[in-house]
């Protein structure tokens, strides 16, 4: 494969329409409309259909966006998040956009038996429920649910402002450490009450992280689970040879 087109040289209708698409709105600048499929269609001479298999596809990777009811935009370019162990509100600040967030839920609950395990506490043990909405200059972006320990962290529930960074506040508050982490990313699906709390399409492939932070004796201090859009951001990391 060279550039997505096979040795034979044939390719899908589609993939040829998705090629001219991305070379069109190459010349155009974000949020600016995408012409109508069936002026596109027209002018490839192609099916309105391929035209708007070709533009799915973009919407999924994130190059357009479709707002029902207005049409096709083109769409502003990923941020891309660095895997560390920093908090939201410092890596997007450090990105010059402007972090927010929407809370969901904050409450006690008891644990199963799963997420006692992974935080070594008893099953139905008591742990703080933080859910999120992570917005990034407005736009949602990201879901993420912090659980924690409700007995290492008996004033959390009462002293802490779900609306702000729980690391910053953990860390000035309570002088927790984060030492190290094991995060595991995979590609799922948002359930329908996800999608509608990130306001995008369930049939769109998210980016489902789950990730548990220790402290420097190793006891775990969260587990958390977020489940960000794949059309709009992107992780990298930097990776050193132990060599």
């Amino acid at each position: 494969m060279r550039t997505g087109i096979p040795d034979h040289g044939r390719v899908p209708k589609y993939y040829a329409v998705k090629a001219l698409i991305l070379d069109e709105i190459a010349h155009l600048g974000v949020g600016s409309p995408v012409p109508p499929e069936r002026d596109l269609a027209a002018r490839f001479q192609v099916a309105r259909s391929t035209v708007r298999q070709a533009i799915s596809e973009l919407v999924i990777e994130g190059r357009l966006t479709a707002q029902q009811g207005r049409g096709t935009f083109v769409a502003p370019p990923k941020l891309i998040h660095p895997l560390s162990l920093v908090s939201y509100t410092e890596a997007l600040r450090a990105m010059g956009r402007a972090p927010s967030r929407i809370v969901v839920t904050f409450a006690e609950r008891p644990a199963d038996d799963e997420l006692a395990a992974g935080l070594e506490i008893k099953p139905a043990a008591p742990v703080i429920e933080l859910e999120r909405v992570l917005l990034a200059d407005g736009e949602p972006l990201g879901l993420e649910t912090t659980y924690l320990p409700a007995e290492r962290y008996p004033d959390l529930l009462g002293g802490f402002d779900p609306s702000g960074s729980l690391y910053r506040w953990m860390q000035e508050r309570l002088g927790v450490v984060w030492a190290e982490a094991t995060e595991r990313i995979e590609t799922a699906l948002a359930s329908p009450r996800e999608a509608l709390l990130l306001q995008t399409n369930p049939a769109l492939p998210m980016l489902l992280m789950q990730r548990l932070s220790r402290d420097p004796s190793g006891t775990p201090i969260e587990h958390v689970r977020s489940l960000y859009r794949g059309d709009r951001i992107g992780f990298e990391t930097r990776l050193v040879s132990d060599r």
